[in-house]
């Protein structure tokens, strides 16, 4: 599975870049590729290339705030959670979006 997601807190600082880390290992344990784009107060960092959106069997944007330039993820799967959940539940998130891949269907 190719997944493209945008990590972002409040503060914008050690969640976000917590959160990335946690989804980047869990998705690499399961095979998967990830490339991960993280948003805060020093704006957007790693900006995700229209070619791995484009790739992308889903987006998952594990965010607290909105996330800004959301347009380009348009017809894409688009799973949404909190930083939090990435944090703490990479592992069991990867797998539930696996599963929900699999059926067809991913929102």
């Amino acid at each position: 599975m190719n997944i493209a997601a945008v990590t972002a807190c409040t503060i914008g600082v050690a969640h976000t870049y917590i959160a990335k880390e946690k989804l980047t290992e869990a998705a690499q344990n399961r095979g998967h590729t990830i490339h991960v784009e993280t948003q805060g107060n020093i704006g957007i960092e790693e900006e995700l290339s229209p070619q791995a959106i484009q790739n992308a069997d889903v987006i998952i944007l594990a965010a607290d705030i909105s996330v800004a330039k959301q347009e380009r993820f348009a017809g894409k799967p688009i799973v949404r959670v909190s930083s939090a959940v990435a944090i703490k539940q990479p592992e069991k998130l990867i797998v539930t979006i696996e599963h929900k891949l699999s059926q067809g269907c991913a929102s």
